[in-house]
């Protein structure tokens, strides 16, 4: 019989090896709490149900366990002449847009897709074999330029969400944070074209007020993302579109911007596909 805690979410198992010397401080009210936040119950029971699927079979199940439906534009702006590209998308949920994202790129290059995730991510036994695990303050930190650069040069699709962090609500406007560079970076090195992806959806109005209270107190801990189970829940019953623009090829990325720059630049190109919608 298979070990459960293979794949099955566990808040008291994650404290411990999170914080190991803290963990037996936290208050067990505090815990009870983590463990009806992020639905430990609820999504081991789905767990359970999927325990024997995995990859995109796994993403299937769970878009089928959140009656997430998908509106697909621009279908026909996939390479479908065995190029690789790298796939790039805002990150306005958490949930939902990594596994649709993950479905609809899998499904089209037959599960030949990877993409860099939280490493928390990794315990979902399902998910894992599509994932790179990201982790750059624990002890795979040192490790992380390495499994980047096994990913790039592998033959898979690299799907990538380059803000690092779900979109935050800034001067009203909902919108991801500054886009990181290793995209353009690794697609340059290894001739990837790139491909920009609109994700139309949005988190609940609590989300993005806790996550500016954080900002505005200094505290560094990603609270917020403690609460995206929930939020992908609140989601659940409605109908997502995926817009997919053109690709971008590897070689417009010149040195007549810095890589930082170019970063942001596929981020715009990324928001006008929701305005041409």
């Amino acid at each position: 019989m298979a070990d459960d805690s293979l794949f099955l979410i566990d808040i008291d198992k994650v404290l411990r090896e999170k914080a190991p010397k803290q963990a037996k401080y936290v208050p067990r009210f505090v815990v009870a709490y983590l463990k009806r936040i992020v639905h430990q119950d609820e999504l081991n029971d789905f767990l359970r149900s999927a325990k024997d699927k995995v990859g995109v079979d796994f993403l299937k199940a769970s878009l089928d366990f959140l009656d997430a439906k998908l509106v697909v534009k621009g279908k026909e702006n996939l390479p479908a002449d065995g190029r690789l590209c790298t796939f790039v998308s805002n990150h306005p949920l958490g949930g939902q847009d990594g596994l649709a994202l993950g479905y609809v790129l899998g499904t089209h290059y037959d599960g030949k897709v990877k993409y860099m995730v939280n490493d928390l991510l990794m315990n979902l036994h399902g998910l894992a074999p599509l994932c790179i695990p990201i982790n750059k303050t624990g002890k795979q930190a040192k490790d992380f330029p390495r499994m980047v650069e096994a990913g790039f040069a592998s033959d898979n699709q690299m799907i990538m969400f380059p803000a690092g962090l779900c979109s935050r609500r800034q001067g009203g406007v909902i919108r991801d944070v500054e886009w990181k560079k290793t995209f353009i970076v690794k697609s340059v090195q290894t001739h990837r074209d790139v491909v920009p992806i609109h994700f139309d959806g949005q988190n609940s109005n609590f989300f993005y007020n806790l996550a500016n209270c954080c900002k505005a107190l200094g505290i560094k801990f990603n609270i917020a993302m403690l609460y995206l189970a929930d939020e992908m829940l609140k989601n659940r019953h409605k109908t997502f579109t995926i817009t997919i623009g053109k690709p971008i090829p590897w070689q417009t990325f010149d040195k007549s911007k810095t890589p930082l720059q170019w970063a942001q630049y596929v981020k715009d190109i990324v928001y006008k596909l929701k305005v041409e919608d």
